[in-house]
């Protein structure tokens, strides 16, 4: 189970490091850019992360958690393990499938700049938040 653990933790400290990029580079660089730039570049930046890397990173975390907090329970995992895990689903994953893509989706046929950036940007901030929240609560739950 260690092993497991200390793989979801890596993974939950990845996807935060990516979130907490876009947070604090990668839109507010965008933010000094003309709407139509802005949105243009993060299409393509979409398009882009959509790639075998990002996926396995992104998949595989998701599959590491659920293994993580299943296994917890049933093995009697202590809590933390199992919350870090939990939270990394809802927070990270949940926030990234429920807002995100569709925001991305809807930015990708047309949609303004203006009524993406707010939204998308909240969104990130949450599952930056709730990745390295996981990723702590893991690391505090392997001690």
């Amino acid at each position: 189970m260690t092993v497991l653990v200390i793989a979801t933790l890596v993974g939950c400290g990845l996807m935060a490091g990516i979130y907490a990029a876009f947070s604090v580079a990668v839109l507010p660089g965008l933010r000094l850019r003309p709407a139509a730039e802005a949105a243009e570049t993060m299409r393509a930046v979409d398009r882009r992360i959509l790639n075998p890397v990002f996926g396995l990173l992104f998949g595989g975390t998701a599959v590491l958690c659920l293994a993580t907090a299943v296994l917890g329970a049933v093995l009697g995992g202590t809590p933390l393990l199992i919350t870090g895990a939990v939270v990394s689903l809802v927070g990270g994953h949940g926030t990234t499938v429920a807002v995100n893509i569709p925001l991305n989706n809807r930015l990708d046929r047309g949609g303004e700049w203006a009524a993406f950036v707010r939204p998308w940007a909240v969104a990130n901030h949450v599952r930056g938040l709730a990745s390295t929240a996981a990723a702590a609560v893991l690391a505090v739950g392997l001690t």
